[in-house]
């Protein structure tokens, strides 16, 4: 058997599992004729932006009608067939026909669910029968050098992560001074447990954690998580704005309403100049070096605001405001509003369709971000996007929670791997190309 004829794709199965939450998710196993097989489970976010590719969902009273079971169908009748017999190492055409085959512009006929754990299972399988990991497949396809990437970990949560016990869905610690990623993570771990012990002392219960791993806590004011996390990271003998600093995602979307942004734990209502005012007065208080959707995703003159106040101090993200969308990434750099891009593979629902988005943002000049959900699995797959893309940063939750870990530990392995000296993008990867 040829080379070529041992990457044909020669089957795909596929499965409901269950994410982070409880929820179902599609599972696939994409099987080569060569015998490589590769799966992959796919994630669910919990705060959404409206411009995703749509999951498709049973709606029956099974999981509260959050099943799975006709995307995984539809895996495994209709779009499994419609790739038999393609090349895998051509992820392009694979994901074309996946998306042809579906008809829809959101993925909405048979699931964006169903059509991303193919494609990311493809990759993975194409990836085995050469004998190499994800991530230098994935390097070696753009011609790259493996980087590892600066990671946002999460340490207090809100939003819809936390049971809005916070306005603003999560407060980060970034590792500036760190040289290694396992250094960063060391770190990043250690300001976590040292905030969980200054919130303890202060009478908080903090042993809860979040969706994303994070501290759920019951705090009076926004500004109280960027104290408390100060706090934390001074008392892991860490310094603020030189050794750690902080990554905020308002998710502003979350707190829209027709005339403004209801911060409800506070009772107050801004329009989006007073919130932009707001974030500007933390970024002026506190060691802040990354804001995401500080407006909402379609208040584009709110972010035309925030881009001239806060671009040049800190890195500005778009997640919900992107959608991970090639049209929508144009728009933005367009109109210059954002410095960064958040990259989430569900949203765009393939992966060459997620890394397009990737490679325009850093032709544009554009930090890029590669991201987990708040629904996630223990697949490890996202840690090698990110090393193999190159991103530059990676954010997929806490230092608790296997699922997320799973992540952290695949990074370190692959640092492991590479041994002393290893690339690592480092405090670098906020700058603005």
């Amino acid at each position: 058997m040829n080379s070529r004829a041992a990457t044909a794709i020669a089957g795909v199965d596929s499965c409901e599992v269950l994410d982070s939450r409880g929820r179902p998710t599609v599972w696939c196993e994409v099987t080569l004729a060569g015998g490589a097989k590769g799966s992959a489970s796919v994630p669910s976010g919990a705060s959404t932006s409206g411009h995703e590719r749509c999951e498709l969902r049973d709606g029956a009273k099974r999981y509260g009608g959050n099943g799975v079971l006709r995307a995984v169908a539809n895996a495994r009748h209709v779009l499994g067939p419609a790739v038999e017999g393609l090349d895998a190492s051509d992820q392009r055409t694979i994901d074309e026909t996946l998306i042809s085959t579906d008809g829809t512009p959101d993925l909405s006929r048979l699931g964006a669910n169903a059509v991303l754990a193919i494609s990311v299972a493809t990759a993975i399988a194409s990836a085995e029968a050469r004998g190499v990991p994800l991530y230098r497949y994935l390097a070696n396809s753009l011609g790259v050098e493996p980087l590892l990437p600066l990671p946002m970990v999460n340490v207090l949560s809100g939003g819809a992560h936390a049971g809005g016990c916070l306005d603003v869905q999560d407060f980060l610690v970034v590792p500036l001074g760190a040289t290694s990623f396992a250094e960063a993570i060391e770190w990043a771990a250690a300001v976590r447990e040292a905030t969980r012990r200054e919130a303890t002392a202060m009478g908080y219960s903090a042993d809860l954690a979040a969706d994303e791993g994070g501290l759920g806590l019951a705090l009076k004011r926004n500004r109280a998580a960027l104290d408390l996390l100060c706090a934390g990271i001074e008392a892991a003998g860490l310094r603020p704005g030189t050794d750690a600093g902080i990554a905020i995602d308002v998710a502003a979307s979350q707190l829209a309403t027709p005339s403004g942004y209801l911060l409800r734990t506070e009772g107050r209502e801004l329009d989006a100049a007073e919130l932009v005012d707001e974030l500007a007065s933390w970024c002026a208080e506190y060691p802040i070096v990354s804001i995401e959707d500080p407006l909402g995703e379609d208040d584009w003159p709110g972010w035309e605001l925030a881009a001239r106040r806060l671009a040049g101090q800190i890195q500005l993200i778009g997640d919900d405001l992107f959608a991970t969308d090639l049209e929508r990434l144009e728009r933005g750099i367009q109109t210059d509003v954002a410095t960064a891009v958040l990259v989430k593979p569900n949203q765009n629902g393939t992966l060459t369709g997620a890394l397009d988005v990737l490679l325009r943002a850093r032709s544009a000049g554009l930090a890029t971000v590669v991201s987990a959900r708040s629904g996630e699995t223990e697949d490890c797959w996202l840690a090698d996007l990110a090393v193999g893309w190159a991103a530059g940063q990676i954010k997929v939750g806490s230092t608790t929670r296997s699922e997320r870990t799973a992540k952290w530990n695949r990074l370190l392995r692959i640092e492991h791997r590479a041994g002393p000296g290893a690339p690592y993008a480092g405090a670098a990867a906020l700058a603005r190309t």
